[in-house]
C-alpha cells in the first residue's frame, strides 16, 4: 500500500479523466491520497473530493506565488475549513524566489500568518519552498514552527537541510525528482536520511517520474518513487512502502478519521 502524500487531483489537468486517474491509482496500490488546495478553486474543489470520496484527505492553504492575493477573509475562511473532518493539513504554504509575482516581504508574511493559524488550529504545515531556503528555514524558527511540524513537500535541499528540517519536527517528502538522472540532492536524501522521517508523493499533474518525465503526472506513478528510494536504500520496494505509509498515517492522523 502507498499513499501518496501531495496531489492535485483538482487541477484542470484532470478535467476530462478525473475518475479514471483515481480509478488507475487505487489499481496500482495507491490506497489514500492527500489533495492539496492553495487557493480559493483549488482548496473548494479539494474539499469536494475529501467528501466525495472516502480515501481522499484535503489540505487548505494559500501558495506564496499567489500571496499577493491572499486577504484577510481568505485566511478566515482557510481557519474555519481547518474545523472539517477530512482537512488535515495547512498549506502549501511557504516561499517561492522563482516566480515574482508576489514580492518577498509579502510572501513572508502570509507565510508568517498561515504558520501562527496552523499553530492555532493544531494541523501540520505543508512547505513549498522554491530557491528560498534559507528564508524558510529562518521563518520557521523564527515562528517556532516546531510546535506544529509539518511537511517539506517535494524536498530538493541538500541532507544538512534535511536534518535541520527534522530537527524542527519536520518530514521529508520526496517526489518524482528523486527518479531523475542527474539529481543528486534529492538521491542523497533518499539514501542518507531515515525512512523514519521520509514520505512519498507525486506532486502531480506536476514533476512526473521516469520514464514519464515531461508528460502529466498522476498519483498511480507514485511506487515509481518508492522504487527509487528503495534502489538507492539497497532495501525493498515493500519496505519503504510500509514505512512511508505508517509515517504518512500518523503525520495526518488519517486512521483516526471516521
Amino acid at each position: 500500500m502507498f499513499i501518496d502524500t501531495h496531489v492535485h487531483l483538482n487541477a484542470d489537468q484532470y478535467d476530462e479523466d478525473l475518475v479514471q486517474v483515481i480509478e488507475r491509482a487505487r489499481e496500482n496500490h495507491v490506497e489514500k491520497m492527500v489533495v492539496i488546495g492553495f487557493d480559493r478553486k483549488t482548496i473548494e474543489r479539494a474539499i469536494d473530493l475529501a467528501e466525495t470520496y472516502e480515501f481522499i484527505f484535503a489540505v487548505v492553504g494559500w501558495h506564496p506565488v499567489d500571496a499577493i492575493d491572499c486577504t484577510e477573509e481568505d485566511l478566515k475562511w482557510i481557519e474555519e475549513l481547518a474545523a472539517h473532518p477530512k482537512v488535515v493539513g495547512i498549506g502549501e504554504t511557504g516561499l517561492d524566489y522563482y516566480w515574482d509575482k508576489s514580492p518577498k516581504e509579502v510572501q513572508q508574511e502570509i507565510f508568517r500568518k498561515q504558520i501562527r493559524l496552523a499553530k492555532k488550529v493544531k494541523l501540520p504545515i505543508i512547505i513549498h519552498n522554491r530557491e528560498a531556503t534559507e528564508d524558510v528555514l529562518t521563518i520557521l524558527r523564527e515562528e517556532n514552527a516546531k510546535e506544529i511540524g509539518g511537511v517539506m513537500h517535494c524536498f530538493s535541499g541538500s541532507v544538512e537541510t534535511a536534518r535541520e528540517s527534522i530537527e524542527m519536527n519536520f518530514m521529508i517528502s520526496l517526489g518524482g525528482p528523486v527518479t531523475f538522472k542527474n539529481a543528486k540532492k534529492p538521491k542523497e536524501v533518499a539514501e542518507l536520511i531515515s525512512l523514519d522521517h521520509l514520505m512519498i508523493e507525486t506532486d502531480a499533474p506536476y514533476l512526473a517520474p521516469h520514464p514519464y518525465r515531461g508528460k502529466r503526472n498522476e498519483p498511480s506513478y507514485v511506487p515509481l518513487v518508492a522504487e527509487e528510494i528503495a534502489r538507492l536504500k539497497g532495501i525493498s520496494v515493500e519496505e519503504v512502502a510500509k514505512a512511508t505509509t505508517q509515517n504518512a498515517e500518523k503525520f495526518y492522523k488519517l486512521s483516526q478519521i471516521k
